[in-house]
C-alpha cells in the first residue's frame, strides 16, 4: 500500500526516492499522484510527503493529485536556462542543484525510479553522481518498493477496483448480448444487411462501449477465434468474420480513463454451438478454475494454485509448463497476476518461484487455459479476485461463464 513507502524505504535504506519521467505514461508517478498524472519530477524525502516539480502550465492536474506543487518558474530554473543554454549538461546539474537545495537534501541514499528512455536516464545518474559525489543513486532490479507496495490494496482502491470491475462485466455482457442479437448465414454470423459481422466489428462496438463507462482499451483487448485463440496473446484478426462452433477468447483489460487503474476478464464463446472437444477443453478448464477457487487461502504460497491448476490439467491428459517444459500446447502460462495501475503487478502465481504469498488487501487474476493452435482452439477463463480485510476471497468479475453464446436475430 502507499503507506508502506516510508517503511520499505527505510528497509531498503533509502534516504529519498526521485520518479523520473517525462511527458509519456509513467506508472509510478501515477501511483504516487493518485492518477492525477502530470509532466513532473516526483522527490520524496524518507518520512515527508512526495513533491511534485512541474511547470506552470500543468500545475492544476498536479494540484488536484493533493501533493505539494513546485513549479520550475517558482525556482527560477528559466535562469539556468538562459545562464548555461550552451553547456546542456552543466544546466542539468546547476537544476538538480537548485532541486536538492529546495528540499534540504545534501548527502545520503537516492532510490531512482519511473519509465522513460533508459539510454537518457543512464546518462543523466551518471551525470548526477559525478557532481553530488555526498549522494547515491541506486536502483532495484527485483522486487522494488513499488513491486511490494503496489501487491495490497487499501480500502479507497478496492472501492475503485470494484467499480471498475463492474463497468468492465456491463461491457462484456454488451459484447454478448450486441453478437447475439444476430444471425447465421450458414457456418457465418451476417449483418442485418447480409455482410460478415467481424472481428474488427465487435472491437469497434466494444471500444464504443467502454467509452461510455469512461474505459479505455490502452494495450488493446484480446478477441481470438479459432486457431488465433490457441495462441494465448494473438489479439486476433480484425477482418475475419465470426463463425459458429469456433471457439472465442475474449480478454478484456480496460483501464479507468481518471485514475488509470485496470480490470482484467476474459470469457471462452463458441457461437451457437460448441464443438466436443471444445466443450471437453472448456469443462476440464473450469474444474482447474473452481479447484484453485476453492482453496485460496491468506498466508499461503501463491505457487500452491499454480499446483493445484496444473495437477488437474495434466491429469486430464493436457501438457503443461511443468510437465512438458517450453510446450506451446496446452497450459502454457502461470496462474495468475497481481492488478491495478498496471495489468500485471506483484504477486506471481508460477511454480517457478515460492516466493509470493497471499496477503489481505491482494488483488489478483485467476486464468487458467488451454492451447491447441493446430487444432484450431484455445480456451481461457478469468476473474479478477481481491482479499478482503477479514480474509475471505471475493470475484469482482460476476459476469456469467456460459461457452454457448445464442444467435437470436
Amino acid at each position: 500500500m502507499k503507506s508502506d513507502i516510508d517503511r520499505l524505504m527505510a528497509e531498503r535504506n533509502l534516504d529519498a526516492l526521485i520518479v523520473f519521467g517525462g511527458e509519456a505514461e509513467n506508472p509510478h508517478r501515477i501511483y504516487l499522484t493518485h492518477g492525477h498524472e502530470a509532466n513532473s519530477t516526483i522527490f520524496k524525502k524518507r518520512g515527508r510527503p512526495a513533491v511534485m516539480l512541474t511547470n506552470s502550465m500543468e500545475i492544476e492536474n498536479a494540484r488536484q493529485s493533493g501533493l505539494d506543487v513546485i513549479t520550475y518558474d517558482e525556482l527560477k530554473i528559466f535562469e539556468l536556462w538562459a545562464q548555461y543554454r550552451d553547456d546542456r549538461d552543466m544546466q542539468l546539474v546547476k537544476i538538480w542543484e537548485r532541486y536538492f537545495e529546495r528540499f534540504g537534501f545534501s548527502e545520503g541514499r537516492v532510490g531512482v525510479y519511473g519509465f522513460g528512455s533508459l539510454g537518457a536516464s543512464w546518462e543523466t545518474l551518471k551525470l548526477l553522481s559525478q557532481h553530488f559525489p555526498k549522494l547515491e543513486f541506486v536502483g532495484e532490479r527485483q522486487q522494488t518498493i513499488f513491486d511490494v507496495a503496489v501487491a495490497t490494496k487499501d480500502a479507497d482502491e478496492i472501492k475503485l477496483l470494484k467499480d471498475i470491475g463492474q463497468r468492465t462485466n456491463l461491457v462484456m455482457q454488451a459484447a454478448w448480448d450486441f453478437i447475439g442479437g444476430h444471425r447465421a448465414d450458414g457456418d457465418t454470423v451476417v449483418k442485418p444487411d447480409g455482410a460478415p459481422l467481424t472481428i474488427g466489428d465487435v472491437k469497434r462496438f466494444v471500444r464504443i462501449k467502454l467509452l461510455e463507462y469512461e474505459l479505455e482499451d490502452p494495450e488493446g483487448m484480446i478477441f481470438a477465434q479459432g486457431r488465433d485463440a490457441g495462441f494465448p496473446h494473438s489479439h486476433g484478426n480484425d477482418a475475419e468474420p465470426l463463425r459458429l462452433g469456433k471457439a472465442i477468447v475474449f480478454d478484456l483489460f480496460p483501464r479507468d480513463m481518471k485514475t488509470k487503474y485496470f480490470h482484467d476478464m476474459t470469457r471462452t464463446w463458441s457461437i451457437g454451438y460448441a464443438a466436443p472437444e471444445v466443450q471437453k477443453a472448456y469443462d476440464e478448464v473450469m474444474t482447474a478454475f473452481n479447484a484453485a477457487m476453492s482453496a485460496y487461502k491468506v498466508g499461503e504460497k501463491t505457487s500452491r494454485y499454480q499446483e493445484i491448476v496444473l495437477d488437474v490439467l495434466e491429469e486430464c491428459g493436457h501438457p503443461t509448463g511443468r510437465s512438458h517444459p517450453g510446450t506451446t500446447d496446452g497450459y502454457t502460462h502461470s496462474l495468475g497476476h497481481g492488478l491495478g495501475i498496471q495489468v500485471h503487478e506483484s504477486p506471481s502465481f508460477t511454480h517457478l518461484r515460492d516466493d509470493d504469498v497471499i496477503q489481505l488487501g491482494n488483488v489478483f487474476t485467476i486464468e487458467p487455459g488451454v492451447y491447441y493452435p493446430e487444432r484450431g482452439f484455445g480456451i481461457r477463463v478469468e476473474d479478477t479476485l481481491y482479499v478482503a480485510e477479514n480474509g475471505a476471497i471475493h470475484s469482482l468479475t460476476p459476469m456469467h461463464k456460459e461457452l454457448v453464446l445464442p444467435l437470436k436475430g
